[in-house]
Parts: C-alpha cells; sequence; structure tokens
C-alpha cells in the first residue's frame, strides 16, 4: 500500500508540475485520442447500429465517455492540490488579463476566420479523405454533413441533431478547451513561440477518427490557441472554439428540422 500511495503521488506531482517534458505532453495530449476511438468501436457504433442512429450520435458518445472523466480527472488534481474538488491551480490562463470589450473584439474575428476557413477547406478535406484516407474503417459518410444523416427518418435526424448540440456544440468543446488550453498548453510554455504550434498540431492529431482534417484544423484553430498563449487567458480559445461549435450545430438543427439539408 505505501508503494502504491508513494506511486500515485508521484504521478499527481509529475502531472501537476509547472512544466511537462515534451514526451508526457505528447502523450497527454494523443491519448484521449486513442481513448475515444476505442470508445467508439466498442461502445458507441454497436448502440447506434442497434438503436438505428446515426454516426454523429456515436461520436458524441464516445466523446462523453472520454472527455467527462477527463474533466474529472481535473477536478481531482484539484482535490490533490486543494483539499477539494476545483480546478485552482490545475488550470491556468483563468486570471482573466484580457478586458471583456478587448476579448469581445479579439473572439468574433477568431470565430469568422474559423467558420470561413472550415468552409473553404473543405474541398482539401474531401480530396485528402478519397484519396489518402479510404483504409479509415470508419469513414462511411464522411466528409459531408448530410453523408452522416442520409437515410434516416426525418424525426431521427432532428433527435439526433437536438441531443449532440449540447454536447459536441457546447459541452465538449470546452471540456476540450480546459484540458488542452488550460491544462496542457501552459505546461509547455518553455517552448516559446512554438508552445501555441505544438499545441495546434497535437490537438489536431488527437482527432485520429478524422485524420483528413489535420491540416485545415491546424490552420483555423491556430490563432486561437496563439492569443490564448499570447495573452494568457483561456476565454479567447474558449470563445473561438464553443462558439463556432455551438453556431454550427444550431444551424444544424433548423437545417434538419427545415428539412434544408
Amino acid at each position: 500500500m505505501h508503494t502504491i500511495e508513494k506511486t500515485r503521488q508521484a504521478m499527481v506531482q509529475s502531472l501537476l508540475n509547472d512544466r511537462h517534458s515534451l514526451p508526457l505532453s505528447i502523450v497527454l495530449h494523443l491519448l484521449p485520442g486513442a481513448f475515444i476511438i476505442a470508445a467508439y468501436l466498442l461502445i458507441g457504433e454497436p448502440f447506434i447500429e442497434a438503436i438505428n442512429y446515426p454516426t454523429l450520435l456515436g461520436w458524441a458518445i464516445a466523446l462523453c465517455l472520454v472527455l467527462i472523466p477527463i474533466l474529472l480527472g481535473l477536478l481531482w488534481l484539484g482535490r490533490q492540490l486543494n483539499g477539494r474538488f476545483s480546478v485552482r491551480g490545475v488550470l491556468h490562463y483563468t486570471d482573466r488579463p484580457v478586458p471583456r470589450g478587448k476579448l469581445v473584439a479579439m473572439i468574433i474575428p477568431l470565430i469568422v476566420w474559423m467558420m470561413v476557413l472550415s468552409v473553404l477547406t473543405e474541398p482539401v478535406n474531401r480530396f485528402l479523405l478519397h484519396h489518402f484516407f479510404t483504409w479509415v474503417p470508419f469513414t462511411s459518410g464522411a466528409g459531408s454533413f448530410t453523408g452522416f444523416m442520409s437515410g434516416y427518418s426525418h424525426s431521427t435526424m432532428v433527435t439526433t441533431m437536438l441531443i449532440c448540440l449540447p454536447l459536441t456544440g457546447i459541452s465538449l468543446p470546452l471540456i476540450e478547451e480546459l484540458y488542452f488550453r488550460g491544462f496542457l498548453l501552459p505546461r509547455i510554455a518553455c517552448l516559446g513561440g512554438w508552445a501555441p504550434v505544438a499545441s495546434a498540431i497535437l490537438f489536431s492529431l488527437y482527432h485520429f477518427w478524422t485524420p483528413w482534417v489535420f491540416v485545415s484544423r491546424v490552420i483555423f484553430m491556430f490563432p486561437g490557441f496563439w492569443f490564448a498563449w499570447r495573452y494568457k487567458d483561456i476565454r479567447v480559445s474558449i470563445g473561438m472554439h464553443v462558439g463556432v461549435t455551438s453556431i454550427m450545430a444550431t444551424f444544424g438543427v433548423l437545417a434538419v428540422a427545415l428539412n434544408l439539408v
């Protein structure tokens, strides 16, 4: 028991250090992606096939099964540090140094940038998908929104979108930002200006289930990560990331409900 306790303390200390080694940071960035793939293949996919629902719901389930425990893990680390469940001292870039007006003025252009670039790079993503990633086992319907949703009743599609809106549109991207930008990015700040670059690359790699979007994801996510790093304010990347996913999820719900797709 003493050895187990020492091991636990060493692990906690290693995770809470203000500086992570690059190998440790790579593992902490990519391991959740591997778990998400496993959760989808073992739980999400069999479940949606059993109830005959779109793939989108299966991925939402897989993400929940991994990202929610990660959030709980951050709270647990806070308990080890503070004696109570919190993220104080666990997450950085949370002191809100950017004034509210300046924050809004930064986030709105970042949202526009991310949405415009995600649309403009979609042909590139489809090209990469159909020429280099057809071997990926779960690409059925990938490359277009309608591809994932085709073949299902209108009520099923609407229900799927309504379930996914608060999950993939809001709460799950928020957890990603807390973990990847609030917990991991500050601990590789020793890389200097390369820290947000590494964060963008590793975050894009973490999405093992959509490797064909890697290049475009790095491009349209990087500015938000850079500003969060530059100003030491996680609200910048949260505002960009959650802002875009919530807007797109809301438009998705409306488009399906109104039979626009």
